[in-house]
């Protein structure tokens, strides 16, 4: 198990129904709380339910959390990024190193060979989602994933209005 993960409680698969508008799926536990109390990212089985592979291991479950990485990603953040990625050793360097954060993650809930090797967010070589980004920075904390905390950064206090438990954001 992933350490710090916390088990889904009906009260929290309740609160992720009205954020996803869906019943959550292979759910292995909380990963993060928004300062409200409420999860914004689920850590998900490699596997899901019906079996299909899984690679996006840390979900980000908020509605403002999502509106604000589909903001960042309307505003061609990634593009810069992936320029950034591309120009300097170090950062990709930082980047290699969370993707590998990722896949350990990930093998601490099973092993799924046809997605052996693949993180997600584009890692490690490039960056095609913020949400897995910023995802993956939450769970983990600052000084992991360096363009997940550049995502963090960007979104601002994204949970500064209440919560709303029925997922408008």
């Amino acid at each position: 198990m992933i350490p710090g993960l916390e088990p889904m409680s009906a009260d929290d698969e309740r609160a992720i129904e009205g954020q996803l508008q869906r019943p959550p799926r292979g759910v292995a536990g909380v990963a993060h709380r928004c300062p409200c109390g409420r999860p914004d990212v689920v850590a998900t089985e490699p596997r899901l339910p019906n079996g299909t592979p899984f690679p996006t291991t840390y979900y980000l479950t908020c509605p403002r959390a999502t509106a604000a990485c589909s903001r960042l990603e309307s505003a061609s953040v990634m593009v810069e990024m992936n320029e950034r990625l591309a120009e300097s050793p170090e950062l990709a360097a930082a980047y290699a190193e969370a993707h590998e954060s990722y896949l350990a993650d990930r093998a601490k809930l099973g092993d799924v060979p046809e997605i052996d090797g693949i993180s997600a967010g584009g890692m490690p070589t490039r960056v095609k989602c913020l949400h897995v980004l910023a995802g993956h920075a939450l769970a983990k904390g600052p000084g992991v994933n360096p363009l997940g905390d550049e995502v963090m950064e960007a979104m601002g206090e994204y949970w500064a209005k209440p919560c709303n438990p029925e997922g408008d954001a």
